[in-house]
């Protein structure tokens, strides 16, 4: 079975549930579910509509500051940012804005302004959004292409531990969560592609674009 992150064939079992049966790919290290369980697009659709997120929600604001306070470090005013995966409330893109910068957003689901994907930007962030990508390697391209030199990638996922953990891991249990990253996975992406790399939290990386 072909990794659909880096496309190597070297994948062996991982785990299976009473539900899924996922793979790892032993270059680029990411778990992933077998193709034959990944969601319709409707239902990842009427997954998504229940996310009760919101501008007011004041825990959600908190939540994402653990990708905004170590990404503040590298933004500067007037810098471009897209929030890739921005959901029904780009909450996010509120907060980047707050901080003075030109911001544009994108989701297949909620915000479809394929125009954007055209452009290039100085950050571009994806919050709880990359562990539900089927083919992950067209979405590493589109950040890879997008992102301008030096310009910082700032992801956030909770990311794979071990076989052992994974197997009592209810991250795994939403049926939209389909790709698993570790700290292996991310090095071996930035390795490959010529970023610096941090990881500042337990479910935060950030990219920077040599």
């Amino acid at each position: 079975m072909q990794c659909p992150l880096c496309f190597d064939s070297n994948t062996i079992f991982y785990h299976q549930d009473n539900k899924r049966t996922y793979f790892q790919c032993q270059c680029c290290k990411l778990v992933f579910v077998s193709p034959e369980f990944l969601p319709s697009t409707g239902a990842e659709k009427s997954e998504y509509d229940k996310h009760e997120n919101s501008f007011e929600d004041d825990g959600y604001r908190t939540f994402l500051s653990k990708l905004l306070t170590p990404l503040s470090i590298y933004i500067k005013p007037s810098s471009s940012a897209l929030d890739f995966g921005c959901g029904p409330a780009p909450v996010l893109a509120e907060l980047l804005k707050e901080k003075g910068l030109e911001v544009s957003i994108y989701d297949p689901f909620y915000a479809d302004n394929i125009e954007v994907l055209e452009q290039s930007f100085d950050v571009i962030t994806c919050t709880e959004a990359i562990e539900h990508f089927h083919q992950p390697a067209k979405e590493w391209s589109l950040f890879n292409s997008m992102l301008k030199p030096n310009g910082i990638l700032a992801i956030m996922t909770k990311r794979v531990l071990s076989k052992e953990r994974f197997k009592q891991w209810h991250y795994k249990n939403d049926p939209t969560h389909v790709s698993f990253f570790s700290e292996a996975t991310f090095n071996y992406l930035a390795h490959r592609d010529t970023f610096s790399i941090e990881f500042p939290s337990s479910d935060v990386v950030l990219m920077k674009k040599l």
